[in-house]
């Protein structure tokens, strides 16, 4: 698989195989940490606002693309389905069910 060759669309069939392509596409994008992850939480107390604000802009738009990288790759059908989840965490759990 190439850098900007997409895993084929999931129907419902061979899912641990697109699993599989679907990690490693996100490792190849440094994506795959947030398959897991929480978005930041801050103290006020704690941190810079704006440094802060900028963490939360990069997790933010990272999970955005993430998400709906792996969105992409279901079928239309399955996609109506998941699309209502929020995070790629959510969604990637879901998954994993």
């Amino acid at each position: 698989m190439s850098h900007n060759e997409k895993p084929a669309k999931f129907t419902g069939e061979n899912f641990k195989t697109w699993q599989q392509k679907m990690l490693l596409s996100l490792t190849m994008l440094n994506m795959v940490k947030l398959l897991n992850d929480d978005p930041p939480i801050f103290r006020e107390d704690k941190e810079d606002a704006i440094t802060a604000f900028n963490i939360a802009e990069a997790w933010n738009n990272s999970d955005f693309l993430c998400r709906n990288y792996i969105l992409n790759s279901l079928s239309n059908e399955l996609y109506e389905v998941y699309s209502i989840k929020k995070t790629t965490k959510e969604l990637w759990e879901l998954q994993n069910m």
